[in-house]
């Protein structure tokens, strides 16, 4: 059987450590004399990520061991979300309804279908996922959101949506889609068997 892209994450062991950066293609130059400064931003937005997991004997290594490998550099892609958010921490994670996308403009969604007139709703900080499989997006909410009476709101939302989006919105276990960052995959075994695996991985944006 032939594999099928994007992957999950395996559920041998959990994450020792995550760390989730948000790069933004952005510009400065400074005077030499004064040493004010400019911007220039650029549409360019990302999710890049280092990953950790304890180290662990060489059956809960082996999952993680396949999948490194089955990804084949950053051929392959894989689904991956904050594990810190599961849920929202605002209303969403009791009175979530079923959103979907309705417009954008830059970094602004619509939604409707979602319970009707709930303050905080979504907080700052909280996430969602637009799309599913291999179009999934995975986007941190910037400002609390609240609902109106007939279920929609306006979400502020980075990265920016890059393509006009319609569909589902993911509130539970929100995901991206990421590819490796390197070529190589590798783990380390030492004297005790225990595997030590990290790597990187940057977002797959089409």
């Amino acid at each position: 059987m032939s594999i099928s892209y994007p992957l999950d994450l395996p559920t041998s062991i959990g994450f020792a450590e995550i760390e989730l950066r948000a790069r933004n293609a952005v510009a400065i130059s400074q005077s030499p004399f004064t040493f004010a400064t400019q911007t220039h931003s650029y549409p360019g937005q990302m999710w890049e990520v280092s990953v950790t997991i304890p180290p662990v004997r060489k059956d809960l290594a082996a999952p993680w061991k396949a999948f490194l490998t089955a990804l084949k550099g950053p051929t392959g892609t894989f689904l991956l979300g904050d594990p810190d958010y599961v849920s929202p921490r605002g209303s969403a994670s009791v009175f979530p309804g079923n959103p979907t996308v309705t417009g954008q403009v830059g970094e602004t969604i619509s939604i409707s279908g979602a319970s009707r007139n709930k303050p905080g709703w979504l907080l700052a900080g909280d996430y969602i996922q637009i799309g599913t499989g291999g179009d999934a997006t995975l986007h941190q909410v910037l400002q609390d959101v609240n609902t109106d009476n007939s279920g929609g709101a306006s979400i502020d939302v980075w990265p920016a949506v890059r393509q006009v989006r319609s569909g589902s919105v993911t509130i539970t276990s929100p995901k991206g889609v990421f590819r490796l960052k390197s070529n190589v995959s590798s783990w380390s075994i030492n004297n005790s068997s225990a595997y030590g695996i990290s790597f990187e991985a940057m977002e797959a944006i089409s």
